[in-house]
């Protein structure tokens, strides 16, 4: 048997509170004084606009994947108003170019489920994955050792994005 180590697991696996309460929610509302970037760094915010905000996938498809997510907590798109839907949709299309200015990808997968059955791990908050993508970066690792692979640590992706997201102003 082939073993991945991935420490900063155990930090998940761990906490007692997962369930209980909304992790978007949760990690909103740590650092959301504009000048505190120690908190947000280490919770992988790169942005906070005034309806929504940017994080990084702390256990991406690939690496630069961002989730785009509300501050307002729900399921759907129900409850969100026009404005914050604006802010959303112009926050997934600025990700994407600061994703092609920084990382150079060849195109996107973009993704939003509503509901476990579709798919959603975190069904009670709604998200907009946008995954950037490469020419020849999928190999037969998952398939045959059911291990993906990364090639970019977490925080040298968060560097390299962080300082294109710091110029933009909220909507």
């Amino acid at each position: 048997m082939k073993r991945l180590w991935a420490p900063w697991r155990m930090e998940y696996i761990l906490d007692e509170n997962k369930h209980i309460s909304c992790l978007f929610c949760d990690i909103s509302k740590k650092g959301g004084d504009k000048k505190n970037r120690t908190v947000d760094r280490r919770n992988l915010i790169l942005y906070r606009g005034n309806h929504c905000f940017v994080i990084m996938n702390r256990y991406p498809y690939n690496s630069g994947h961002l989730m785009v997510v509300p501050y307002f907590h729900t399921p759907t798109f129900e409850g969100l108003s026009d404005d914050m839907l604006f802010d959303l949709i112009s926050m997934v299309k600025k990700s994407v170019e600061i994703l092609k200015k920084a990382l150079n990808p060849d195109g996107f997968n973009m993704g939003l489920n509503f509901g476990k059955v579709a798919g959603a791990g975190m069904e009670s908050h709604m998200h907009l994955h946008v995954v950037p993508r490469w020419t020849g970066d999928t190999d037969s690792m998952p398939i045959i050792a059911e291990t993906r692979v990364m090639p970019e640590h977490l925080r040298k992706t968060y560097d390299k994005l962080s300082g294109y997201f710091m110029k933009l102003k909220p909507v």
